[in-house]
């Protein structure tokens, strides 16, 4: 009987262990690009803004964000990072709508981080939105399914196309907000 009790508890410590250890790994995506840092956000910002399919689904982008402006303007040494920011508010809508998952607001919008490494290659990070989508019950988790399908749309790297230019984003509206870009925020 102790034995039982004994190997329960370290399969228990074991599989905490390893959910601990593998999370991190799970709940976000990293990819390296074949392009640099600046042809890589023009590519997934065009991935975003040129596609039928994506445009139907009513993605749009809402801003560009670089993180780590803040960090060089205080005096720091930081390599580049570029945030773009995009919604669909058909995605938003049944979430923003509901009470009970109105908090997930956090998420919005989504955001895919391109950066560089110490190795100097470029690489673009996602939250994994099916598995995360999954831990908040059947609403949350069929739209975060369609948005981790989208998310491969979204990263695209063809290298048969040529290279298109950035969408910088436009002065913030009169009414406060940090996006800009192509689209509105959701």
């Amino acid at each position: 009987m102790l034995k039982a009790v004994l190997g329960f508890i370290v399969g228990i410590l074991v599989v905490a262990g390893a959910g601990y250890v593998m999370m991190p790994h799970m709940m976000f995506n990293e990819m390296q690009s074949p392009f640099g840092f600046e042809e890589t956000i023009a590519r997934i910002q065009h991935n975003i803004a040129d596609s039928p399919v994506l445009k139907e689904k009513g993605w749009a982008i809402s801003g560009l964000r670089n993180p780590a402006k803040a960090v060089q303007n205080d005096g720091g040494n930081v390599l580049p990072v570029m945030m773009i920011e995009v919604c669909s508010t058909k995605y938003s809508g049944p979430i923003l709508k509901e009470d009970t998952v109105r908090f997930l607001s956090i998420l919005m919008p989504c955001k895919i981080s391109v950066y560089k490494k110490q190795d100097g290659k470029t690489y673009i990070g996602t939250m994994n939105a099916g598995l995360m989508g999954k831990m908040f019950g059947p609403l949350v988790g069929d739209i975060m399914g369609k948005v981790a399908a989208d998310q491969k749309l979204f990263l695209i790297m063809d290298p048969t196309k040529p290279a298109p230019p950035m969408i910088m984003p436009s002065a913030a509206p009169a009414g406060g907000g940090a996006g800009g870009g192509a689209g509105g925020g959701c």
